[in-house]
């Protein structure tokens, strides 16, 4: 089915399946609060759960959650927000909650349904939105996971399918609305300094890390079963890798940039798992939650190969663990060794140039060049930081990024089933036969093995931190 009315008219309400749950207490209530703030809500909001709430527990909930992620709020734009949302209540599993949800969106047209519920119960709501005759021309918004492994992925879509359209379901990964992510094609294709050298001929290797001081706390029931590939390098990182290596998307056609992802994906190398370094803090088998005889892997290092004429021989080399030194996301670019100069360079040859890009916690370029100092005696790196640090509260969130584009139609800042399939199957191998998991200590970076998996190249560095 090609583009409908479905697909591009902006929504005139938008429901929310799951409003009392967690993410809508972290994450929603305060989005939807920003976004009010700035001016950008502009349809009825219906709250849907199965919690027997009036309209004021919903609003004590929503002040709870905004404060505890604003401080003081607004009043008046407090009053605005709690002036469209209304809540239906009700079993999602059955025909009734549907037909209160279409008495309280008031006869909308364009409905965009958004899904804060287990991946076991989507399904049941789109079925049930279906039932109530509420499908025709709405788009779904559903949360990752998206399966956990390439079969079950493929078996959701497949539900899915049955019901409604590919072109109407919207998948969120957070880390697509994440300041920074766009960005990095539009460095690379927009700076003559740099779209001629983004290839094999000049970039030696790339390194992309997401490290995280922190442990997984109170979240061991959900963590256990997921661990850190799937929960972070089959979505996030994955991005920040398309991000760097995709093609340019076709002139004016925006929707071009869902199809380059795509088809940089199925151009990555399934990965061999003796290039994966699995690795679990000590104790985290004591938090609860963990099974007392865990497996699950708190750290992941790869080595990720891209087959196409622009990367070929480039390796990608990725990172991401809990519990280590410090909290940081970046992508690094490292180029290869300038040639001889030939003119009677004093000492060591110049050190490799290196693009740094910043994503967390704020976000900045640096760009590392040689440079020889007259009163040197070798030539050093000469490091010039561009950073765009903001106070928060500044700059949109991931979220209110997200919720803007699924209202006004952009596509772009979600996952198709395709880009779904197509990371799975870079990862497949590694969840069938994965290596043992390695101890490491906390505030470390993790497991030695994942220091080999980048020898011969300079190491991991230490990354781009404040200070």
């Amino acid at each position: 089915m090609g583009a409908t009315d479905h697909t591009t008219a902006r929504r005139d309400v938008m429901v929310i399946f799951g409003i009392t749950g967690d993410l809508a207490r972290v994450k929603t209530f305060h989005s939807l609060y920003r976004l009010e703030e700035r001016g950008l809500l502009d349809c009825p909001i219906v709250g849907v759960a199965f919690e027997d709430w009036t309209k004021d527990q919903l609003a004590q909930r929503a002040r709870e959650s905004i404060t505890a992620q604003e401080g003081d709020l607004d009043e008046a734009v407090f009053a605005r927000l709690m002036d469209r949302m209304s809540y239906a209540h009700g079993d999602f599993g059955k025909p009734e909650t549907y037909d209160g949800v279409k008495q309280a969106m008031g006869g909308a047209e364009h409905p965009l349904f958004y899904l804060e519920v287990p991946p076991n119960l989507f399904a049941t709501v789109v079925k049930g939105v279906a039932g109530a005759g509420l499908a025709t021309n709405a788009r779904f918004v559903i949360e990752k996971p998206f399966g956990h492994d390439l079969a079950s992925a493929k078996a959701l879509a497949a539900e899915l399918h049955s019901v409604v359209d590919e072109s109407q379901l919207l998948r969120v990964d957070h880390y697509l609305g994440k300041v920074g992510l766009e960005e990095i094609p539009f460095l690379r294709f927009a700076n003559t300094l740099l779209a001629p050298v983004w290839n094999r001929d000049y970039i030696d290797h790339v390194e992309i890390s997401m490290t995280e001081a922190f442990g997984v706390d109170d979240r061991g029931h959900f963590y256990d079963p997921v661990g850190a590939l799937r929960d972070v390098v089959v979505n996030h990182l994955m991005q920040v890798v398309v991000a760097v290596a995709m093609e340019a998307p076709d002139y004016g056609d925006r929707s071009s940039l869902g199809r380059r992802r795509t088809e940089l994906l199925r151009e990555i190398v399934p990965v061999d798992p003796a290039r994966y370094v699995r690795g679990q803090y000590r104790g985290y088998r004591d938090v609860d939650g963990v099974a007392a005889d865990s497996t699950t892997e708190t750290f992941a290092a790869l080595e990720l190969r891209i087959d196409n004429p622009r990367w070929e021989g480039v390796p990608f080399f990725i990172r991401t663990g809990k519990k280590l030194r410090a909290t940081e996301t970046e992508v690094r670019v490292v180029f290869r060794e300038a040639p001889s100069l030939g003119f009677g360079l004093r000492g060591e040859a110049p050190p490799t140039n290196e693009l740094v890009v910043r994503l967390g916690p704020t976000f900045g370029v640096r760009v590392a060049l040689a440079a020889q100092r007259v009163d040197a005696a070798t030539p050093e790196l000469a490091e010039l930081d561009v950073g765009f640090a903001a106070t928060p509260g500044e700059s949109p969130t991931p979220y209110e990024v997200l919720f803007e584009a699924a209202l006004a139609g952009g596509g772009m800042r979600f996952a198709s089933q395709d880009t779904i399939d197509a990371e799975w199957a870079v990862i497949q191998r590694l969840l069938d036969a994965p290596p043992p998991v390695q101890p490491y200590e906390p505030g470390t970076w993790g497991p030695s093995a994942a220091d080999a998996l980048i020898d011969g190249r300079g190491g991991w560095p230490e990354p781009w931190l404040d200070g």
